[in-house]
């Protein structure tokens, strides 16, 4: 029988690198192909204080330039504590155990006050952005809260809980409250009320922010917007 030799070795060179690692870099060679990261849930405290940094930096993007600002505490052992923000042009009751906080004056936001375990309340005066001239309290405040809703609250599901006109210490407008909810086990629901106000020809825009979201600190965001003067 002739035999016919091919000048290969009987089990064949070895090929590298193998025909499903070809293109990818040496280390992926020896460590094994790269995989897609999971999502890893942020730690709700860890979102807080995501939440207020975004709040605090995002009214740069409302208010062209730098406003001053001018918020005063208020109060004595006789009566309630309270913010004066001379700029926006309000005044404001805060809940027990709530104090004001310091607004970097880059900001649109004018005051802010809050309490430690995740809710805050923040004003600042209208401005040619809010397009309340042009839509209407109702109109301009589910945009508001459209948008402030994008920026703070990034749920997996979001939801309008409250849609109301409102009628608070000589002023007039609409408020909207948004609940968000997470699919992960570690975030916990947020809830969002933004208010536009309305008077004398100028307006007020309240956003509030409580997470993780419950019935007392709903109660006392309400609480901070119906006694707004």
């Amino acid at each position: 029988m002739e035999e016919h030799r091919t000048g290969r070795r009987p089990y064949g060179d070895a090929v590298w690198p193998p025909p499903d690692e070809e293109g990818l870099p040496p280390s992926a060679r020896v460590y094994g192909r790269p995989a897609p990261p999971s999502r890893v849930a942020m730690p709700s405290w860890a979102r807080r204080t995501a939440l207020l940094a975004v709040a605090v930096a995002l009214g740069a993007a409302l208010v062209a330039g730098a406003v001053a600002v001018a918020v005063t505490a208020l109060g004595s052992p006789e009566t309630p504590p309270a913010v004066a923000d001379a700029v926006a042009g309000v005044r404001y009751p805060l809940p027990g155990g709530w104090t004001p906080r310091v607004v970097p004056p880059v900001t649109g936001f004018t005051s802010v006050a809050g309490v430690d375990d995740g809710a805050l309340v923040m004003t600042r005066p209208g401005n040619a952005s809010d397009a309340v001239a042009a839509l209407g309290p109702r109109a301009a405040a589910i945009g508001l809260a459209d948008l402030y809703g994008r920026l703070l609250l990034h749920g997996d599901t979001v939801e309008v809980v409250d849609d109301r006109w409102l009628s608070v210490g000589g002023y007039t407008g609409h408020s909207r409250a948004l609940r968000a909810t997470y699919t992960d086990v570690v975030n916990r629901p947020s809830y969002l009320r933004v208010t536009l106000l309305t008077k004398d020809g100028r307006s007020v825009v309240v956003v509030g922010l409580a997470q993780p979201d419950d019935a007392r600190r709903r109660a006392e965001i309400d609480a901070v917007v119906n006694g707004l003067r």
